[in-house]
């Protein structure tokens, strides 16, 4: 045999040969099926806690906004805070032009101090006065009751004239009248007099008048009215700004809350009083704790959702007024359960929810009971124990009773 020959039968060999390896291997791969079982991708029961959560997004919040405005028109001529700056109650957010006011006030000032001093006058001069005239006026009525008495008894022995009894009757009468002007003036400039009553009532509607005029002065400075944080400002010096215009709003200290908008068919799940973890979208890897605090009675028909409160106790330094964050409620938790991967459970939101175990080298279907649902994993009430290996759902293939070989899944 020549050496062409020889090597054209060595390679048509060498074929051969491969070709039956080839078969002998696919026949044994579908042998080994055939007689070990298909192999499946398994995950096992374990027994562990579960917690259950309702997950939902929302926004940080202040309990309430404090908007700040002018009560008054003007133009602005300084705002000493920035936007951004924390505040304490009482200090200064804008400054308007008082010209005005400040005029108003000193006009009414002066008249507070004529008031007073038209009360003090009363009291210090016209009282006096009024005492003297009046110890005056009886002197003078003393005398003319003398000189009538004596001028009678004169005209009746016939001394005297008609006449000269008529001006001793005339003089009595005007020291009467006299005394009794006296005593009226004593009265009217006794604190319980007239006059006096007029000199307070002045005095009282100047003080007023000062007190309206002080307010409309204090009104061009606005003060912050709680203590926190300036959030938004729409004013700028030079800025003629109208009553009721909101200027600027600042976040008030105190608790901070979470408002998320739960779907509607979670309901019944919730609680005031459950605890939660929340983390901002900017700061995923920080969580903070958070507690429900509040949970609307009415449902928004648009969005099916109730909103739902929760305040956060101990909140981090980073959150923000209106930062969007993420959170995870607890609504039940169970101890030392029997919990599956949730992949491995069919129709679990159905009336009969069922898995497939590999029991005795064959797929198994077994009916389940189903608890908490929670984290990717499932609570087993009955059904499964604790080191079954369960077949995923994804495996389709796989229908019950058939042979199969459990093989762990990647990393369980």
């Amino acid at each position: 045999m020549s050496q062409t020959d020889y090597a054209i039968s060595l390679r048509r060999w060498i074929k051969r040969s491969l070709l039956i390896a080839l078969v002998l291997a696919v026949a044994g791969f579908f042998l080994r099926d055939l007689i070990l079982g298909k192999a499946v991708e398994t995950h096992q029961a374990t027994r562990s806690d579960l917690v259950q959560t309702v997950v939902a997004s929302g926004r940080i919040m202040t309990p309430q906004r404090a908007s700040v405005g002018a009560v008054t028109t003007g133009r602005v001529v300084r705002i000493p805070v920035e936007e951004g700056q924390s505040v304490k109650r009482g200090d200064i957010l804008i400054v308007l032009d008082d010209e005005d006011e400040s005029a108003s006030v000193a006009q009414a000032r002066g008249a507070v101090a004529q008031a007073e001093a038209r009360l003090r006058q009363l009291r210090e001069v016209g009282l006096p006065a009024a005492e003297q005239a009046l110890i005056q006026a009886q002197a003078n009525l003393t005398q003319a009751r003398q000189q009538h008495e004596r001028a009678k008894e004169l005209k009746a022995k016939g001394f005297v004239s008609q006449a000269a009894l008529d001006d001793a009757q005339r003089n009595l009468d005007v020291a009467e009248s006299q005394l009794s002007a006296a005593k009226l003036q004593v009265a009217t400039n006794r604190p319980s007099g007239s006059d006096f009553a007029l000199a307070q009532t002045a005095l009282a509607q100047a003080r007023a008048n000062l007190g309206v005029a002080q307010a409309k002065l204090d009104q061009t400075v606005i003060l912050a009215p709680v203590d926190g944080t300036l959030i938004a400002r729409n004013v700028e010096p030079g800025n003629v700004v109208q009553a009721g215009k909101e200027l600027m709003v600042l976040a008030p200290e105190g608790e901070t809350q979470v408002v998320v908008q739960i779907d509607e068919k979670n309901l019944a799940q919730l609680r005031i009083g459950q605890h939660a973890l929340a983390s901002a979208d900017a700061f995923p890897r920080e969580r903070f704790a958070a507690v429900l605090v509040y949970i609307n009675p009415g449902i928004d028909a648009l969005r099916g959702s109730v909103e739902v409160k929760l305040r956060a106790p101990e909140p981090p330094g980073y959150l923000r007024q209106d930062m969007t964050v993420s959170v995870d409620i607890e609504v039940a938790r169970s101890a030392g359960t029997v919990v599956v991967p949730a992949d491995t459970v069919r129709d679990a939101n159905g009336a009969q929810p069922w898995v497939l175990a590999v029991d005795g080298g064959r797929a198994t279907r077994r009916a389940v009971k189903l608890g908490l649902k929670g984290d990717g994993r499932v609570e087993v009430l009955d059904g499964v124990a604790p080191g079954d290996r369960l077949i995923s759902a994804s495996q389709a293939t796989v229908g019950s009773g058939q042979r199969v070989r459990a093989v762990a899944a990647a990393g369980k």
